[in-house]
This record gives structure tokens, C-alpha cells and sequence, in this order.
């Protein structure tokens, strides 16, 4: 039941993201004014603004002026849903579903909603970077607090402190690689992944050593295979620049999900663990 529940909820989530991703990068408010047909400027209904539901009934037109509506905007609204009931699986597989209101409860709530949160954020991050190769600050720069209260809160409840040790080392390590490649390359390596950088540290080392390792290290492997591709099928040539901010998000994700097995079983084919 959480689950369809937060699926539902996140494809709410992703009708939201969708003006995030139209309007942060423009500047404009993400309140005010409300979203309106882009062609006609007729202000959208409320019953035309069900996600996914609402652009099947229209079959991807405005009701007023018939223009075409992309099909980006249900795609999100359902990969929000999707991912975010992936993401509630995977909390109760990890912290477990509470039997009572404790404070192992409390935590497992807490960690749950920051790594919601970053799932919500890494779709708009990783759309707005493809579109205009740019990590908005008004995104990436709140997420380091907002993950740090949360996070926090959790480690405590968890009874867990030693976790705030990892996020700090894990924040703190990214940032200066990130910036360090940035600084050895200047235009290889933006500023904008420098920040982000640091909050998938923050998430990553919350987890554990597994965990930000191998989701540190996955952003590099996933943006090296895709400009390989680029190059072979020449639809890029040797320096030209791909948003990496998406490859990072993969990457971190990776490393959330399966980072711990993953080094696990690279560790038992060397004789290790």
C-alpha cells in the first residue's frame, strides 16, 4: 500500500517537476503565474492537469487551441511515480516497515523522505543539464541543507551517528575531486558539478563505504561509455562537451541501490572480503 501510494504521490511530485524544469532555468517563479498552453497562453484546468491521465484524455493537444503538447510532460509525471515507488521498496527493504512508532520509525521516515527528495531532484537536475548544460543553484545549492537536516535527524533515530561521519567525509571527498578535475581541466568539468558533487557525496556516505564508492566512481564509467558512443557513431567529436550531470545522478543511484553489493563482490574476486 505505501507504495502505490508515494507512486501516486510522486506523480504529483513529477507534474511539478515539469514546471520546475520549464521555469528554473529561465529565471521565472516556479508559483506564480500558473501554468498556461504555451502556444495560446490559455490558463491549464485543473481536470486537464491529472498527470499522464489528463494528456491521453487530450490525446497530447490544448483543449483550446489543439497545439501539440510534448510528451516529456507525462513522461516525467510517470517516471516520478515510478521511480518514487522504486524508491519506497527499496527503503523498507533497507530500514524495514515499522511495527510501531518508534524512533527506529521515526529515522527510516526521515531517511526515506531525503532520499525521495533526491530522487525528485536528480530527474529535474538530470532534464534541465540535457537541455541546457547547466545545474541550477536555486536546485543543488537548498539540497545541501535539506539533505543535512534530514539526514541528521535520521542518523540519530537510526542510532546510527557514525553515518553523519560518512556523509561528511563523502560530501567533502566529492567536492574536492570534482573540483580538482575541474581545476586540471578548465571546461571539462563545470562548476555546477563540482556542487552536485558534493550533495551525492552527502547522500552516498550516509549509506556507507560501498555505497559511495562505487556511486562515486559510476558517474565516470556511465559518461565514458556514452561519449565512446558518441565517438563511434560519430555524433560527437574528440572534446566536444556532453551534460554529465545526468551520468552522475546515474551513477549515484547505482551506488544507493546496489553500491554495497556491488564492492562486495568486486572485494570477493580479489580475495578481499
Amino acid at each position: 500500500m505505501p507504495v502505490v501510494v508515494l507512486g501516486l504521490f510522486g506523480s504529483l511530485i513529477g507534474s511539478f517537476l515539469n514546471v520546475v524544469i520549464f521555469r528554473v532555468p529561465a529565471g521565472r517563479s516556479i508559483v506564480a503565474p500558473p501554468s498556461a498552453c504555451g502556444s495560446c497562453g490559455a490558463r491549464i484546468r485543473g481536470y486537464d492537469n491529472i498527470p499522464v491521465v489528463s494528456w491521453l484524455v487530450l490525446r497530447g493537444r490544448c483543449r483550446d487551441c489543439g497545439a501539440s503538447i510534448s510528451a516529456r510532460y507525462p513522461l516525467v509525471e510517470l517516471g516520478t511515480g515510478l521511480a518514487f515507488a522504486g524508491i519506497t521498496v527499496w527503503a523498507l527493504e533497507r530500514w524495514g516497515f515499522p511495527a510501531e512508532l518508534d524512533s527506529h520509525a521515526l529515522g527510516a521516515a526521515l531517511a526515506s523522505i531525503a532520499f525521495l527528495y533526491l530522487g525528485a531532484i536528480s530527474i529535474a537536475l538530470a532534464l534541465i543539464d540535457i537541455d541546457t548544460h547547466r545545474l541550477p543553484n536555486r536546485i543543488v545549492l537548498p539540497a545541501y541543507a535539506v539533505g543535512a537536516v534530514l539526514l541528521t535527524g535520521a542518523a540519530f533515530a537510526l542510532g546510527d551517528p557514525a553515518a553523519l561521519g560518512r556523509a561528511a567525509i563523502g560530501m567533502g571527498g566529492m567536492l574536492v575531486l570534482y573540483l580538482a578535475l575541474a581545476l586540471v581541466r578548465p571546461g571539462g568539468m563545470g562548476l555546477g558539478d563540482v556542487k552536485l558533487a558534493g550533495v551525492l557525496g552527502l547522500f552516498l556516505g550516509f549509506l556507507g563505504w560501498g555505497e559511495l564508492v562505487v556511486g562515486a566512481f559510476a558517474g565516470f564509467v556511465f559518461g565514458g561509455l556514452f561519449g565512446l558512443v558518441l565517438l563511434v557513431t560519430r555524433r560527437a567529436a574528440r572534446g566536444s562537451g556532453i551534460p554529465f550531470g545526468p551520468w552522475m545522478v546515474a551513477g549515484a543511484w547505482l551506488g544507493i541501490v546496489a553500491g554495497d553489493a556491488i564492492a562486495h563482490g568486486y572485494l570477493s574476486l580479489l580475495g578481499i572480503a
